[in-house]
């Protein structure tokens, strides 16, 4: 196997071979990740084979591995928050050479062809694939970055700005999509944009709703906690939702809100009324239990109940460039890849600010 040197002077494999890669795979249903390898087969025409540098850890993660969402398929390679650098390429791809630093988010694949791909809404596809707990539409199972490397679809890396480190970089491809995709959608000049839940998406939801020209930026919590973080991270305002006379101070206080907390005990229709008419409500955190919500607070004031999953192809890479020219970073604590169990039993306790990043 040969090797070269990128400019961070970072060696990397060349072959566009088979090869078999080592990373770090829960086994079975809430276990521990252990060290694991998989044969991965030669690059298909238009597959790249990427060095791990750096990989976010992210809630999915940890509900995959928990099979909280539905079963998963295991042993399971978790990890959708990727930046690395092109070790290889297939015959076909023209997008990327080898030495490029790039990312790879929460997808991996789509058809392409329908008229959701078409106009950039990749991740509604009939056949999306995620980039882990998946199949390729080759069939090859898709195992994510806690691992020395993936191979992934050209069409699904991304080209890091240079502005952004590697770390810093990582959860943008998840966290920071999946928040700035309604945030884009909805969001109108003047509005007054909430974020429920200062976590690590919520965190990211604050910086890029006033990057994007929110009139006014709410931090919305339950307790004073962050109130101090909320307001480094760009909150024009920090509400705390502690009692019901809380909730009706600040009815109708908002055009939209983005709700990256996933509890199935919150309570919902509360927190519905404090959208204003004609507003949205956007749920981008999945709770792994059935909700109910009162539809007379919707149709009575004009509001719209919003779901949205991470963000499309063109989405991704304008977020990227918009956060290294506004200067939005996630808040990380970076750890070596060999203790990503540490940092899962850390997130299961909330012991993150606001994200934990894995290192190879």
């Amino acid at each position: 196997m040969t090797s070269t040197k990128t400019p961070n002077d970072t060696p990397v494999a060349t072959t566009a071979g088979p090869r078999s890669i080592t990373g770090w795979a829960a086994q079975s249903k809430g276990a521990p990740l252990t060290i694991w390898s998989y044969d991965a087969p030669a690059l298909g025409p238009d597959e790249v084979d990427i060095k791990v540098l750096a990989c976010g850890v992210c809630h999915s993660d940890i509900h995959t591995i928990d099979s909280g969402w539905g079963e998963a398929t295991y042993p399971v390679v978790v990890g959708h928050e990727i930046v690395g650098i092109v070790a290889a390429v297939g015959p076909h791809v023209t997008n990327v050479r080898v030495g490029d630093r790039v990312a790879v988010g929460a997808m991996c694949g789509s058809c392409g062809g329908c008229g959701h791909c078409q106009r950039g809404h990749e991740p509604v596809c009939a056949h999306r694939v995620f980039t882990y707990d998946a199949k390729h539409a080759n069939g090859r199972a898709a195992y994510g970055g806690y691992a020395e490397a993936v191979r992934v679809p050209c069409q699904f890396t991304f080209h890091v700005p240079e502005a952004l480190d590697s770390a810093e970089c990582a959860p943008l491809l998840c966290a920071g999509a999946t928040v700035y995709a309604p945030l884009k959608r909805y969001m109108t000049p003047g509005a007054r944009v909430g974020v429920v839940g200062i976590g690590g998406l919520g965190h990211l939801a604050l910086q890029f709703a006033k990057a994007l020209g929110a009139a006014e930026v709410v931090a919305v919590s339950t307790s004073t906690r962050k109130k101090e973080d909320a307001g480094k991270l760009g909150a024009s305002q920090f509400v705390v939702l502690d009692s019901p006379a809380a909730f009706k101070a600040h009815e109708q206080s908002l055009d939209v809100i983005i709700c990256t907390a996933c509890s199935h005990e919150m309570p919902w229709n509360q927190y519905l009324d404090l959208v204003a008419p004609n507003g949205t409500f956007v749920v981008v955190g999945i709770p792994e239990q059935e909700i109910s919500v009162d539809l007379k607070r919707l149709v009575f004031w004009q509001r719209a109940l919003a779901g949205s999953i991470i963000a499309g192809r063109p989405d991704i890479q304008e977020m990227l460039e918009v956060a290294a020219k506004t200067g939005v970073r996630p808040w990380i604590e970076r750890i070596p890849m060999a203790k990503c169990n540490e940092a899962i039993d850390r997130m299961r306790r909330n012991d993150v600010r606001y994200r934990f990043v894995l290192e190879n």
